[in-house]
């Protein structure tokens, strides 16, 4: 019995074309900004170019000003959870925390604390890094 190979090699040349789109994306990082609320606070996150490497995040709060930002990465599916980064005042409700390493591609969360008059709070976000 002769077995099909050219539409066996077509289906499988397929397969690795799409994994290859769903892993590497076809191109550099995009920029991400997302919006969540805990709160008292209206929190903003943006990465401008997620990448391995280190990484500058803009925190953005809107309602009490917080005392203190930090942002902490976390991997869960390989395990990787790093020490928070505290995130620099850079205007009225604007912070930036710069060098937050993230050691490989893959999807991060990044949560993000704050402390202040409006109390505690924490809101994380989907990171996805290529």
């Amino acid at each position: 019995m002769r077995r099909p190979t050219l539409p066996i090699a077509v289906v499988v040349l397929i397969v690795a074309a799409g994994a290859g789109w769903l892993l590497w994306g076809g191109g550099a990082a995009k920029p991400t900004a997302q919006q969540a609320v805990s709160d008292p606070y209206t929190v903003r996150f943006a990465a401008d170019e997620p990448r391995i490497g280190g990484n500058t995040f803009t925190v953005e709060v809107d309602g009490p000003v917080p005392d203190t930002v930090t942002v902490a990465p976390v991997m869960a599916q390989m395990g990787h959870a790093f020490a928070p980064v505290p995130a620099a005042p850079d205007g009225p409700g604007r912070f930036r925390a710069t060098g937050v390493g993230l050691p490989m591609a893959g999807q991060w969360e990044i949560t993000v604390s704050l402390r202040g008059p409006g109390g505690p709070a924490q809101v994380v976000f989907p990171l996805l890094v290529k």
